[in-house]
């Protein structure tokens, strides 16, 4: 579970707006520290759950127990812009190790130096990378060639539903395409009177998890053509998508009755949480939901599955939207060398990460971690681990300006799922027009 996690990618772009001038030192700058000398690093993280902090302290531990000349001081509850303030102030008392749950912010933190470039600590190690992490992970640890991040945990989002909900509604299985999940969530629907008793799937790009980059997962598309402008408005993917979140929002009951029924539910973090209560029967989410509502002691049974996929690519069913932790090395720090023992343990060392992805309850970054039979989860769990290796699952494209793109796809969305937009094709090709402005600017 990711409890302090950017689910609107509009703070990670304000965090990324101060990134820009964050580059703070050639990513050899601080190589020349002997990684056997006894020495204290420093590791900041955004992680504040006890359950959460405990794990992080674990790791630690094990990893002073297996290198112990390397002391490492930790310091949680760090999101992006407290880092980015300390990789721009330097000095022995910023981190040398930092990580962050915005892998949209890795074109970022590559492009501008933010994160220090890895490649020579992989060489030096001889770390197969492709035989290491599953390849959609390495993509979006990496920017146009440079590699300044590793993963650190995965995030797999598949489609939580009630069970007790559809064998009340004569459902006997999840959907596994988009026409059938909007048969099903209109079956499951109870409306009362001007708001609902029961919302079979709450559409609207308000919703919880229902942005434009996680529903796009269930399309092939790509957000960038070879030259690396907008393929928003080309790709028939997207059109596709917004057509069809559109005409769902029409079909459960239309835009303002969604929105007015939605102010009703409780917080995502918490144990309100809608999905939790029975307010609505499916969900979109990330892995940690499962032990959140197991925790809040919802009154049905949980079922698990991944999310439908476009009715003519029935054959990719099982993949998923991946995102998750990405951890990397100061710049500015005078030990880096020690710096990439820890990056190095806490993300390729399977022992570390069955015993992270344990105690995190999240998915396990490498690939022989996830076969681990060491990972102690609820059995519906391997629906999450299968999504991770899935070889459709997908992520947004990285962009030198973070995720302003897919704030600027998300705030279209808002637009044209109200009815402010009437023309999709033209608003598309706007859009589309707008990041690439953003874009050429940023560099």
């Amino acid at each position: 579970m990711r409890t302090s996690r950017l689910t609107t990618t509009a703070v990670a772009v304000a965090a990324i707006s101060v990134l820009a001038t964050a580059c703070t030192g050639q990513s050899e700058a601080g190589a020349s520290d002997d990684p056997n000398a006894k020495t204290t690093i420093n590791f900041w993280h955004g992680w504040s759950a006890p359950a959460e902090v405990k794990a992080v302290e674990d790791n630690i531990d094990r990893f002073e127990k297996a290198h112990p000349n390397i002391t490492v001081k930790v310091s949680g509850n760090i999101n992006d812009d407290k880092l980015n303030q300390a990789l721009r102030a330097g000095g022995s008392d910023g981190p040398d190790v930092v990580s962050s749950f915005t892998t949209a912010n890795v074109g970022k933190f590559c492009s501008s130096g933010a994160f220090a470039d890895l490649k020579p600590f992989i060489e030096k190690s001889k770390l197969d990378l492709e035989k290491t992490f599953p390849k959609v992970l390495l993509d979006y640890t990496q920017f146009e060639g440079k590699r300044c991040a590793l993963p650190l945990l995965t995030d797999a989002y598949g489609l939580y539903y009630n069970k007790d909900a559809f064998e009340k509604a004569g459902i006997k299985a999840p959907p596994k395409t988009m026409s059938e999940l909007a048969s099903v969530a209109k079956k499951l629907t109870v409306e009362k009177g001007d708001s609902y008793e029961q919302l079979g799937f709450m559409p609207t790009f308000h919703g919880y998890e229902t942005v434009a980059s996680h529903y796009m997962s269930s399309w092939d598309h790509t957000y960038f053509d070879e030259n690396g402008k907008s393929n928003i408005a080309k790709d028939p993917a997207f059109a596709e998508m917004f057509t069809y979140q559109k005409k769902l929002v029409e079909d459960l009951g239309g835009y303002e009755k969604l929105e007015k029924y939605r102010g009703t539910f409780g917080d995502e973090w918490g144990a309100k949480h809608p999905f939790h209560t029975g307010q609505v029967a499916m969900q979109l989410d990330g892995e940690w939901r499962l032990g959140m509502a197991e925790s809040a002691k919802a009154g049905f049974e949980i079922g698990v599955a991944p999310m439908p996929v476009a009715d003519d690519e029935a054959d990719s069913y099982g993949k998923g939207f991946l995102s998750g932790t990405i951890v990397g090395i100061a710049p500015a720090s005078k030990k880096q060398n020690a710096a990439w023992e820890l990056v190095k343990y806490m993300t390729s060392d399977t022992e570390a990460v069955v015993a992270f992805a344990n105690g995190i309850r999240n998915v396990p970054s490498t690939l022989d971690a996830l076969k681990s039979p060491d990972l102690k989860f609820d059995p519906r769990f391997k629906t999450f681990l299968d999504i991770a290796q899935h070889p459709k699952s997908s992520t947004s494209d990285g962009a030198v300006n973070g995720s302003t793109y897919q704030l600027t796809l998300q705030d279209f969305g808002y637009q044209y799922e109200k009815g402010a937009v009437k023309d999709l094709k033209a608003g598309l090709e706007k859009t589309a027009q707008q990041i690439d402005t953003d874009i050429a600017k940023a560099k």
